[in-house]
């Protein structure tokens, strides 16, 4: 029997998106979470992974930039595709080369917009409510070099109304992402269509 296609994901901090696509992928015979990878000390991502069974390991932002450790962990560990999910470095060269087409990141926005160096987490949702934009999302993308700029996957859409804040936008936000960012790494890595997206109001 074919072994399972294995997934790193790499996050920065709380774990949210890490912890669901790791329940979506429990069990499964064809697509598994081989490791959580993660670039702060403190970083809470880390308990989630020893709660859900699943190797994690901290490297450092000289680990990723100047050196091959990562690159070396990945291939011990077999990983075929890499996850962002609220990964917060650059990814090296090294690893775009290693993985090319294969590195998958979701962004709290409709991409082109507010994308960017400095525009993730609440920084995008402010930036959002503040120009009274009448819809937001989530952007699913190939990675490449440039932050938020790669070949978009999926995009999912959630309205807002005059009374929505920074904070309440970003419930919406993590409603979408729950409900669509496993489904869209299991259709990408699998090569099935892309789930329907309905617009959240």
């Amino acid at each position: 029997m074919e072994r399972p296609i294995r997934l790193a994901i790499f996050a920065s901090g709380n774990g949210t998106n890490a912890q669901q696509i790791s329940e979506h992928f429990a069990g499964r015979k064809d697509v598994e979470v081989a490791c959580i990878v993660y670039n702060r000390k403190d970083a809470y991502v880390a308990t989630r992974a020893q709660n859900l069974g699943i190797e994690s390991r901290y490297f450092n932002r000289s680990d990723f930039m100047e050196s091959e450790r990562v690159l070396e962990y990945l291939r011990e560990k077999q990983a075929d595709y890499i996850i962002l999910a609220g990964f917060l470095l650059l990814v090296p060269e090294n690893l775009l080369k290693a993985y090319p087409n294969r590195i998958v990141n979701i962004h709290p926005a409709l991409l082109p917009n507010y994308g960017g160096k400095g525009m993730y987490g609440h920084h995008v949702h402010e930036a959002v409510v503040a120009n009274h934009e009448p819809l937001s999302g989530i952007t699913i993308h190939v990675v490449d070099q440039h932050y938020d700029r790669g070949t978009t996957l999926f995009q999912a859409k959630c309205r807002l109304s005059p009374e929505d804040t920074a904070d309440s936008l970003a419930a919406k936000i993590h409603i979408l992402e729950k409900t669509y960012f496993p489904k869209v790494i299991e259709s990408f890595v699998l090569n099935k269509p892309m789930p329907e997206a309905k617009i959240l109001d």
